[in-house]
Parts: C-alpha cells; sequence; structure tokens
C-alpha cells in the first residue's frame, strides 16, 4: 500500500508539497500508524470504526516476527527456516507439523492424506490459521516454510489477518537444485539436512552418521515438481511483491543465511511506505545515469540528472532559463544558488514528493552538500560507485557515437559491427583524455570530504557487469538509512510500479 500526500486548493488545483512534510511524517511514523490503523480496519472490519481506531491507538503496539520462506524444492528452505527461529525466537510452522497435531481438524485430514490426496484448500487454510491462532505464535511470532504453496492460499491467508511481515524466496538453477535433492542426506539424531557437497557438517561424528533420506526422489520426481513450483512461483511473487525478497541460493549457506537475516532484522515492509530519496556520486564513467536510469524504471523514482535539469530549464525561456543560459553556453559552473534554486523547485513537486527521487551531478563538493542540507533536501541513501582513474579513461575515451543511427560504441567492449559504421563514428570533445583526467582529478579532490560529510553512505564498486552493480544498490537500500534518516521500503513500490 502506498500513501499519496495530495491536496487541493480552493479551485480544485493539485498544491505543490514542500519535502518537509514526507521527511516529518517519516521522522514521526506517521505513515507506519496510517498502515496500521488500515490493515487493522481491512482486517477486523469493526461496526464502529471511529471508536475501533481510537481503542488501537491505545494499545501498546508489540512487534513479533511474521516471516514466510518460499523456495523449489532443495533450495535450503529448512536450514534456513531452522537456524532463523533460532536467532528471532518465532515459531517453526510446516505443513508435517501442521498435520501431527491431534486436533478435529488434522482428523478430518486423514482420509487425505493416508490416500495421499490434496487436501481441500479451504479445510487447509482453517488448518494453517488454527496453529498461527495458538498463544505461542501469538505471543513469539511465526516462520511459515513452504507456505503457502500458490497465491490462492497467500490471499486466504491474508483474507483472514495473516499477512506476512517479511517473505523470502530462494531461488538457484534446476540444475543444482536437482543435483542437492539427489545427494541429500539427513542426521538422523537432530533431523538437520547435509550435502555432501554444497554443505558438509562440521563436526565429523555427524558426518558418520549421515543417512539417506528413506523417501530420496528419482530425476523425474524431481523435475516434475520443479515445473510444479515454477508455475506458481509467478503468483507467489505478485501477491508478496510489497514484502518481497528474492535471494539466491546458489552460494554457500552461509552467506544465504545472512543476507535472510539481514532482511528480516529490517523495517523492510510495507507499513513503511517511506519515499525513496537517492542519491549517486561516483567518478566520470562510473555509470551514475544508467544506475539512476534502471533504480527509476523498477521502481517508478523520478530521474534528477543536475546537468540535464539545468539545460531543460535553460530551454524552457523562463526568467531563470535566461539566468543561466550564459553560464551553459560558455561553459562556466552555474552559480550554487541558482542550481539550489532550481532542484528545491524540482524536488518539490509531486512526483518527486509522493514516488521519490534519484539524484545525480549535484552536489559536486561539500559547500555544495552543506547547502543541499540546508535546504531541507536530504536523501535517505548515498551511494558512492568506486573505480579506478585507470577504468574510468578507459571508459570514457574508447567511447564513440554513430551519426547516423545515435548507437554508442566502445573499442573494446562494444566494438563497431561493421568496417562502415566505424569509418563514421565520432567522439565526443568531452571524452578527450585531457578532459576526462581533467573531471577525474576534480571528483577525487572532493570525494573524501563528501564520504565524511555522508558516514552512513554505501561505497559500491562500479568496475563491475552493470546489473551487478545495480543489484549492489539494490542490497544497498534495506542497509541502514543516511543521516539516521528512516528505513526505507523500496519493495512496497517495486509491488505497484516495477517489472
Amino acid at each position: 500500500m502506498r500513501l499519496s500526500l495530495l491536496k487541493m486548493d480552493a479551485t480544485g488545483k493539485p498544491l505543490r508539497i514542500p519535502p518537509e512534510m514526507s521527511m516529518y511524517a517519516e521522522k514521526h511514523e506517521i505513515f507506519d500508524l496510517i498502515q496500521t490503523l488500515v490493515e487493522s480496519l481491512v482486517i477486523d472490519k469493526p461496526e464502529d470504526p471511529i471508536q475501533y481506531m481510537i481503542d488501537v491507538l491505545k494499545r501498546e503496539r508489540i512487534e513479533v516476527p511474521r516471516v514466510v520462506i518460499l523456495g523449489p524444492p532443495a533450495s535450503g528452505k529448512t536450514t534456513v527456516a531452522k537456524k532463523l527461529c533460532e536467532h528471532i525466537g518465532a515459531v517453526h510452522i510446516t505443513s508435517s507439523r501442521i498435520l501431527k497435531d491431534d486436533t478435529e481438524l488434522t482428523r478430518a485430514t486423514k482420509q487425505n492424506t493416508e490416500q495421499s490426496q490434496e487436501i481441500p484448500q479451504d479445510l487447509w487454510i482453517k488448518l494453517i490459521e488454527k496453529r498461527l491462532s495458538r498463544p505461542d505464535c501469538v505471543r513469539r511470532g511465526w516462520l511459515l516454510e513452504g507456505i503457502p504453496k500458490s497465491r490462492e492460499e497467500a490471499l486466504c491467508l491474508q483474507a483472514s489477518g495473516f499477512a506476512p511481515k517479511h517473505v523470502v524466496m530462494l531461488q538457484a538453477p534446476d540444475d543444482v537444485l536437482t543435483e542437492r535433492s539427489l545427494g541429500k542426506r539427513i542426521d538422523p539424531v537432530t533431523g538437520d539436512v547435509y550435502h555432501l557437497t554444497f554443505m558438509c557438517p562440521a563436526s565429523a561424528g555427524v558426518a558418520q552418521r549421515l543417512e539417506r533420506p528413506d523417501c530420496l526422489m528419482e530425476d523425474k520426481e524431481i523435475s516434475r515438481q520443479l515445473q510444479a513450483y515454477h508455475r506458481k512461483v509467478q503468483g507467489l511473487q505478485d501477491t508478496y511483491g510489497y514484502c518481497l525478497k528474492i535471494i539466491d541460493a546458489d552460494q554457500p549457506h552461509e552467506d544465504v543465511f545472512d543476507q535472510v537475516l539481514s532482511y528480516i532484522l529490517s523495517r523492510h515492509r510495507s507499513d513503511a511506505p517511506h519515499t525513496p530519496r537517492i542519491l549517486l556520486f561516483g567518478p566520470p564513467g562510473c555509470g551514475k545515469s544508467l544506475q539512476a536510469g534502471s533504480l527509476a524504471q523498477k521502481y517508478n523514482l523520478v530521474d534528477v540528472c543536475c546537468g540535464e535539469l539545468l539545460k531543460a530549464v535553460a530551454a524552457d525561456e523562463s526568467s531563470m532559463g535566461e539566468l543561466i543560459k550564459p553560464f551553459l553556453e560558455s561553459g562556466r559552473q552555474v552559480p550554487d544558488n541558482m542550481v539550489l534554486k532550481i532542484l528545491t523547485e524540482r524536488l518539490s513537486r509531486l512526483d518527486c514528493t509522493t514516488r521519490g527521487w534519484v539524484l545525480h551531478g549535484f552536489p559536486r563538493d561539500v559547500e555544495q552538500a552543506e547547502r543541499l542540507q540546508e535546504s531541507n533536501i536530504l536523501p535517505s541513501r548515498v551511494f558512492f560507485l568506486e573505480m579506478s582513474d585507470d577504468v574510468a579513461l578507459e571508459r570514457q575515451t574508447l567511447r564513440f557515437t554513430d551519426p547516423v543511427t545515435g548507437d554508442r560504441f566502445h573499442s573494446l567492449h562494444n566494438p563497431a559491427p561493421s568496417a562502415k559504421i566505424q569509418a563514421r563514428l565520432q567522439r565526443n570533445p568531452r571524452d578527450a583524455e585531457t578532459e576526462v583526467c581533467k573531471r577525474v582529478q576534480e571528483y577525487r579532490s572532493h570525494v573524501a570530504a563528501l564520504k565524511a560529510f555522508y558516514p552512513q553512505a554505501v561505497q559500491v564498486s562500479a568496475d563491475q557487469q552493470a546489473h551487478t552493480v545495480f543489484e549492489c544498490l539494490e542490497s544497498g537500500m534495506v542497509g541502514r538509512p543516511s543521516k539516521g534518516l528512516p528505513e526505507l521500503n523500496i519493495q512496497a513500490l517495486s509491488g505497484s510500479s516495477g517489472p
């Protein structure tokens, strides 16, 4: 759920909302409060909603874990779930544990389980609801492993008021999962799952007593289960987009668990729809524009490139445009006070205040950063894209443009497909080696002070594939905020606006 801070004036026209308003709401957890009230109203449907909300506000808010761990067979759900419950104290719920309870409902499923038939969905949902309503789950919270199995199950649970705060989906290539399934071993004493290649036990004694599972699947059965999972996984992703974290399970299990735990301990959830305000730094050629565009496209943010913004203002023939045009035409730097006035105006528009923004190209030094802060333009995340001077030079000086098609090429990484195209390529004068060296040195002269000004900024190596850099930026979004600002809920946005 996303909250829009929209107001109308007397004429019915939308007003411009100052950035301070959303930052005040974040600081005082107003977004959290409204989300809690709306969730409670939708779930409980009270006859007197006003009195109900008053009662909710009077209660002491006690947050307990509500976690779902999903993934295909052999992705490591059980290992992660057991270890996670030890850390957060939640009750570990699995399908087999629910069915082992001796209740009237479980006895009603006995015929289905004995005949290897699927339990009717309405009965299965009642079983889950009954288990999650018990005092231990209410007091300690819960972790559902492999539940729900479909979008329909997920929607039924949400309609009953059992909505997770965090959903983790493990994924790995099918060939890796098949190999893991065939090599699975069980510790008969603890029930822990191991694999002699992927996850060996630390103790030699444990390794000696490992056993092959009685129900070890064959290749065809593994393939069938994987296909069944793949048919339903997109529906689960769509349902839980507001609180979903997809984690690559094809890496050491310690790394997988660390990523899961970091996510679960974050406030990364839909009840804090804070507006992302992202600041990107980096030397020429580090890919700021590319990454800003990718973030804006996926999360429906406003991409604000300071240089492009100034050019747009200069072209619109406004009074401010006429003032800055001589600076741009002569190649001089536009005065900071003019830049800040233009930036403040742009970032105060409704698209920025309701959707969030990613800014690059400003500030260039600490003085500009201080003035940006004084103007109440406060980023919630700051990233420094790092790369060596040699790589920056290589990226910039070896790139060319086809004047006919507008396509861009690079002598090493993306050469022209033919000699004819190669012959007509042109280089931007700004990509000359002397110009690039000058801009790189200017960046280096200010970067240490900027990092000191933004001590909680995340540093990302830009000397990688663009998609890898983007994944690092996404991971940094759920970490600590810059300058002590609230946690950023980026998945709430992806559920409504991005691919």
